[in-house]
């Protein structure tokens, strides 16, 4: 594997880290209670942040939602408050990042009493508010509504209500139904059903056109997709006092690996002659539609075709009049498509180009297109990836990225020049950086972290100057120099397969080298994702460090930000490569002078949870216990987009499916286990731990279990994240 001389200079300078001490000194402990019921260790930071149109100004949400403000980008000075919503008279009201200016800012779109649908999706009552006037009226009184927009001439607002869409006219009041043929478990206007919202990650099906004449949109027809039904109890949800005596089952569509999904069509609504025009997708329907984008011509739409392998992405242009489409862009993979870059396709000013992400040279880099589909430039290079692409100045011709170019473990903000010439680093703090340009992209504002800061808000010109510290965090600071802790620390080794892997450690805050400790190791291990990163955290890992454990992450192969081969090296076999580098990781752990190698656990949530379960199984003994949150036990029980893209369907790839699914290897687990779900988990249904714990019981391994009611995939609610963590915290102390 081919491995940057840069990455292994970095990976040496990080392993240096292992002999100094970072810490805090105070005489407090980190408790659970500290964490999790008193909030005491989470570090301020700048909410809801918009740029106003001028590129001048910007707001953010003050007062824990309940001001809109105005400040100015040139010294970060307070202009003006927008919006007091205590003044509304709506005292449980409060604004999220999620407001909305119109057009030309003149009224703001707010909503409250949220009630949620998936993970990214929920029914509120949106408000109106008149920034001149400072009155606020309801969007609708006809029942709640999903992802209310204003046209971008600010005199409509487009919403979703019961699988339909609506909009409204401003001046008149006046409603009208843009679709009709909306019902719940079979056709979707304007949102996505819950695989394309869970997996493609969005929630808005529609869009207005860039002149508000017309709407584009989705329609979901789900006849054909197979229904998935969970029980609901009463529980302490008062709103289902009806189910104490007899459990209501909810159903909903749910595709598994293999089966059908919904038939997604495209369709424009014109506003002048209320009428639909169908976009011509092509013949296949056993395709994906991602997104749908206009182009900054208000005559075309751009449609994003996926093939059902995900590793072939076709851009349509679709004429709005007469629906008719041309390819002008392909990219076909070995492996699959990341759905991570569907956001940042941009289409230029100058309605000639577009930029997009992709990885034809092995790193996830920016590339420029015309719209012809004739490759212009590729504008980033290197042996490192692009991480998010924030948008083109046209006046300085410069892109604005950010990337681990440095290091996978950091994050860092750059611009680079239209011909790729000239890449500049913008942020010089060593550590994670993301930023949030303005309107004009003459300035940013940076939110930082490292393993020893705690976030640090700051405001920038465009070629990185600062100008302003808009939250320091001097009081969290101050506070937290009375516990006792120790910083993150990373380092790296080498597996018997001869694979450099990072990670990092947290020693007990009264280390000494002299005594052996006891390990948990923490993970995900999904594709892509990464847990060792330079940034700030302080939770329950802190708590079991204050508990005399040294607790680590390592991210094995499978994991982002080190180029595509790295990241895709589990492709057809989900599970197979994580396991191994996490027993790896546990066998360096215990060539350790100070690490007790008899006493080395491992947990996980969800993706984490198979894999913890596996380790258990596959790891020879090597952990003496382990805990699994909400895990999947075999693929084939979860969704098809997400693990079709990783494996194809299981009628393809069948041993794929089988030989790493902890199903199969219950009578190989060793060590004491812990296994917790919730019982209305409409990600990974609880289906994966009962058909699990099945097989264990007839393999006559002992376990243990907690199963939280009604509870979802992030088992929230009332008293529920807290009685968790003390349930793991004491298995740990009981059993390693």
């Amino acid at each position: 594997m081919k491995v940057s001389r840069l990455l292994i200079l970095v990976s040496i300078l990080f392993s240096l880290n292992l002999n100094v001490s970072w810490s805090q000194k105070g005489d407090k402990s980190i408790t659970l209670d500290g964490v999790m019921k008193e909030y005491r260790f989470y570090p301020r930071s700048v909410q809801g942040i918009l740029s106003m149109n001028d590129g001048e100004h910007y707001t953010t949400l003050e007062g824990r939602g309940k001001y809109i403000v105005k400040f100015r980008y040139s010294d970060g000075g307070l202009v003006d408050t927008l919006c007091n919503i205590d003044a509304l008279g709506m005292e449980d009201f409060t604004a999220t990042g999620d407001y909305e200016f119109s057009g030309d800012e003149k009224k703001v779109l707010l909503y409250t009493n949220r009630e949620r649908i998936y993970r990214r999706s929920f029914t509120a009552d949106y408000y109106v508010y008149d920034l001149a006037t400072k009155k606020v009226e309801p969007l609708s009184e006809n029942g709640k509504q999903q992802l209310a927009t204003f046209s971008p001439d600010g005199s409509m607002i487009a919403f979703v209500r019961g699988n339909n869409i609506y909009m409204k006219y401003l001046e008149t009041g006046q409603e009208r139904a843009v679709t009709t043929d909306g019902e719940f478990n079979r056709i979707i206007n304007g949102a996505p059903d819950w695989v394309y919202e869970e997996e493609f990650e969005f929630n808005k099906a529609f869009a207005w056109s860039p002149d508000s004449k017309s709407i584009a949109f989705m329609r979901f027809d789900e006849g054909n997709v197979h229904e998935f039904g969970m029980t609901m109890f009463a529980g302490s949800n008062p709103t289902l006092e009806q189910n104490k005596l007899y459990p209501e089952c909810r159903v909903w569509k749910y595709p598994k690996a293999g089966d059908d999904n919904s038939i997604v069509t495209v369709h424009v609504y014109h506003l002048a002659g209320m009428n639909t025009e169908k976009m011509d997708v092509g013949r296949e329907t056993d395709q994906y539609i991602p997104r749908i984008k206009w182009t900054q011509d208000p005559n075309q739409l751009c449609i994003y075709r996926l093939n059902r392998l995900q590793n072939k992405l076709e851009l349509l242009l679709a004429d709005r009049n007469s629906g008719k489409t041309k390819v002008v862009y392909t990219d076909a993979n070995k492996y699959y498509i990341d759905e991570s870059y569907f956001d940042d396709l941009t289409f230029l000013d100058d309605k000639k180009q577009f930029i997009i992400l992709n990885e034809s040279d092995g790193y996830t880099h920016i590339y420029l297109y015309d719209l012809a589909g004739k490759l212009v430039q590729q504008i980033t290079k290197g042996e490192w990836d692009v991480t998010a692409f924030y948008g083109f100045n046209p006046d300085s011709k410069l892109f604005y990225f950010e990337a681990a170019a440095v290091s996978p473990m950091q994050r860092e903000v750059y611009s680079i020049k239209m011909n790729g010439k000239g890449m500049k680093k913008l942020t010089d703090k060593v550590g994670t950086n993301s930023a949030s340009f303005s309107a004009n992209y003459n300035y940013f504002i940076n939110t930082y972290s490292s393993v020893s800061t705690p976030t640090l808000v700051t405001l920038h010109k465009s070629n990185g100057k600062e100008i302003r510290v808009l939250e320091d965090n001097q009081k969290y600071r101050e506070r937290l120099a009375g516990y006792k802790f120790n910083y993150k620390e990373f380092f790296t080794f080498t597996t018997s397969e001869g694979v450099t892997l990072n990670a990092s450690m947290i020693k007990p805050p009264d280390f000494d080298p002299n005594i052996k400790y006891p390990v948990l190791m923490t993970q995900y291990s999904g594709p892509n994702s990464q847990e060792v990163l330079d940034s700030w955290n302080i939770d329950w890992e802190q708590v079991l460090a204050a508990n005399g454990y040294f607790v680590v992450s390592v991210d094995g192969r499978g994991t982002g930000a080190r180029g595509e081969e790295f990241r895709k090296m589990t492709y057809l076999q989900l599970g197979k490569y994580e396991t191994i580098d996490q027993i790896e990781g546990a066998k360096h752990l215990q060539t350790l002078p100070y690490i007790d190698g008899s006493r080395i656990g491992i947990w996980g949530w969800s993706y984490g949870g198979f894999i913890s379960t596996l380790c258990m199984e596959k790891g020879d003994g090597i952990f003496k216990a382990g805990i699994a949150v909400a895990p999947v036990t075999n693929w084939r029980f979860y969704d098809n987009i997400y693990t079709e893209r990783f494996m194809r369907t299981p009628q393809e790839n069948p041993s794929g499916y089988d030989d790493n699914s902890p199903l199969f290897f219950a009578d190989k687990l060793q060590g004491k286990y812990l296994i917790c779900h919730g019982s209305a988990d409409d990600n990974v249904h609880v289906q994966n731990t009962m058909e699990f714990i099945e097989k264990l019981v007839q393999a006559d391994k002992q376990f243990e279990m907690q199963i939280y009611t009604n509870r979802n995939h992030s088992i929230y609610g009332g008293n529920t994240r807290y009685h968790l963590f003390t349930r793991k915290l004491n298995f740990l102390l009981e059993n390693l």
